[in-house]
């Protein structure tokens, strides 16, 4: 394995082709996009033109296109799923990110597949089982610590991609019915209503109210920027940011501020590790994490349970600190570090009776911060930034990251006039000759540098010259124009060159016979179609339930279970918090909302928080602690 460097990448979502083409420029290795049916987020769908366009992009600097094929597939639509598949290879997209096996026991293109999240990826026995399925690469669940990390890589040679910025699913991901549960949206399928971001009552098991309203399952975004090298230690090589669904401004801040983070480790550690694409990334911004949507930053359970996690006054974005309130006075309020703001900036703060709330900056006077709708205040409110309006202005301006290519050029003289030779930092080279009748220059002054200068000017094509050589015998006369026009031609040339010359894998999937981890397969499997089962059938597997779609039983399933802890939340944890949690809650902990109403069962033993419905019969641990 000497020499062979491994490759690390950063994921970005995209939401359209305009939004793909942004976080490539800011310096992604790779996107992951919706195709027009079966993705995940149904309100990010392109077409098949669009998305052949980003894959010449992204080819263009080496950089992958992956699509999202990750919902669960019913029978009437597997057909059509496999006729896209083999659309989207021929587009030349280089992996399909999925969650239904069904998708395996077709015939495939030869095309890498990779595990979606969606598909329960947290534990070594189950990605080493998709490894020998032939599944390149595997998505990690989100809630997994870095010594579950190290182990599952410790088991097989798979790809891991984690998640490292965005929002956070509080459920298992690929197990919440919470949607489908409550409105027949269902999640598995793309349409998920965000119930986890809803405000609820918490009702104690002597019907007292613990909590009036607060969104008791919503969770703060993740930032594991500060963990990449702990993350790349511990075997994961693709870091993913989430948000197919968010704006130019996330996406293109997030991905500049995690190339900037990880270009500082590649180079530290040469020997073993090189980026995944080419070119670099020319900034006219400093990415901060906190300047574009987030609801506060948690690193989750990287680092094992440590902090509170959840983000109850709102599932809005919170943004940038910015400082306190120290009066109200006229029109407008004088805030700490006021000078930070902007007129167009959004606030965001707690509102006296502690709700989430904020206003928009109308007007900075001196001090004095006049807001459009001026609201009652106490002296000492934390005030945030959840819009920079000069930031995203900043950002949306195209020229805010632009990606170059390295190329060195060679200009000479031929027999028929002049050539000019470029070659990349990749090694492509191509040649453009210029056929003209060569006349002496009358004035040689500076001649040599014009020449040079005139090829720098690369402009808006994706390259950057850092060599020119011109070698000349004498000094000849070119005009301007000629100079400009072999450079373009060779500069076309080149990129058609890069796009054409591109190599993708090419893995087939062979059917194979091993072992599935377990015999028995619940809901939570999500088996909704004849080829899934046939495919755990061939694996050994002996008895498949339905999936939650087509067999769910209203007001007594079980709709999420969870790694967050609302008792953990409460200091009530009989594990963590043993000798601070004072009187012990009287279970079952109810949540409401509304109408609905789900029940609370804490399991201590693996330390997990199952949320089901009103109906349901529970059986409760004693006291938590078996």
């Amino acid at each position: 394995m000497h020499g062979m460097r491994k490759k690390i990448e950063i994921l970005a979502p995209a939401k359209n082709l305009y939004q793909g083409m942004a976080a490539v420029n800011a310096g992604a290795d790779a996107v992951y996009i919706g195709a027009p049916l079966f993705g995940a987020r149904t309100n990010a769908t392109n077409s098949l033109e669009d998305i052949s366009e980003m894959v010449r992009y992204a080819h263009l600097f080496k950089a992958k296109v992956l699509v999202t094929l990750n919902t669960i597939l019913y029978e009437n639509e597997l057909e059509p799923c496999r006729k896209l598949i083999w659309e989207l290879y021929h587009i030349g997209v280089d992996a399909l990110i999925i969650q239904d096996m069904g998708i395996l026991e077709m015939e495939l293109p030869p095309i890498a597949i990779h595990a979606s999240t969606q598909a329960n990826n947290r534990d070594a026995a189950h990605v080493k089982f998709l490894a020998d399925a032939g599944i390149k690469r595997v998505v990690l669940a989100r809630e997994l610590n870095l010594d579950q990390v190290r182990e599952i890589h410790e088991a097989s040679d798979v790809e891991l991609e984690f998640f490292v910025t965005g929002a956070l699913c509080v459920s298992f991901s690929g197990n919440c019915y919470m949607s489908i549960a409550n409105g027949e949206r269902s999640a598995n399928r793309g349409s998920c209503a965000q119930n986890c971001r809803l405000p609820y009552q918490l009702i104690d098991g002597k019907g007292a109210t613990l909590i009036e309203s607060s969104h008791l399952l919503s969770i703060k975004d993740l930032d594991l920027s500060e963990e990449l090298p702990n993350l790349i230690e511990a075997g994961v090589s693709s870091f993913k940011i989430e948000g197919r669904l968010k704006d130019m401004v996330y996406v293109k801040n997030n991905t500049s501020y995690l190339r900037k983070k990880l270009d500082t480790f590649l180079e530290a550690n040469a020997d073993q590790f090189q980026k995944a694409s080419s070119g670099r990334t020319f900034y006219n911004f400093e990415p901060e994490l906190d300047r574009s949507f987030n609801r506060g930053y948690t690193d989750y359970f990287v680092n094992h349970r440590r902090e509170k996690i959840g983000s109850w006054e709102s599932p809005k974005s919170k943004g940038q600190y910015i400082g306190k309130l120290l009066e109200v006075k006229a029109n407008g309020y004088r805030i700490e570090n006021h000078e930070l703001l902007n007129n167009g900036d959004g606030l965001y703060f707690l509102n006296e009776q502690g709700i989430a709330d904020g206003t928009q900056v109308n007007i900075i006077i001196n001090d004095l911060v006049v807001p459009n709708v001026l609201k009652p205040l106490a002296v000492g409110t934390e005030i945030y930034r959840n819009l920079d309006a000069e930031f995203s202005r900043m950002i949306e301006n195209e020229n805010s990251a632009v990606r170059k290519i390295g190329v060195k050029m060679r200009f000479s003289e031929t027999e028929a006039g002049f050539c000019l030779q470029v070659v990349d930092e990749d090694g492509h080279t191509c040649s453009a000759n210029l056929e003209v009748p060569k006349e002496p220059a009358k004035n040689a002054e500076g001649l040599i540098e014009n020449i040079s200068k005139n090829l720098a000017k690369t402009g808006t094509t994706p390259f950057i010259a850092d060599e020119i050589e011109v070698d000349f015998s004498q000094n000849w006369f070119l005009p301007n124009s000629k100079v400009n026009e072999i450079r373009r031609a060779a500069l076309e040339q080149l990129a058609d060159i890069r796009i054409r010359d591109y190599q993708r894998d090419a893995p087939q999937i062979v059917k194979t016979e091993h072992p599935y981890p377990v015999q028995t397969l619940d809901f939570t499997y999500n088996v909704s179609n004849k080829l899934a089962r046939a495919f755990y059938q061939r694996h050994g597997v002996t008895d498949i339930e339905k999936a939650f779609e087509l067999q769910w039983d209203p007001g007594k399933s079980r709709v999420m279970v969870t790694k967050y802890c609302v008792k953990y939340e409460l200091g009530k944890c009989p594990r963590y918090q043993r000798n601070t949690m004072g009187e012990k809650l009287a279970e079952p902990l109810t949540l409401k909302h509304g109408e609905v109403e789900y029940k609370l069962k804490f399991n201590c033993k693996p330390c997990e928080m199952e949320i089901w419905e009103k109906d349901a019969e529970l059986v409760l641990e004693e006291d938590g602690m078996e």
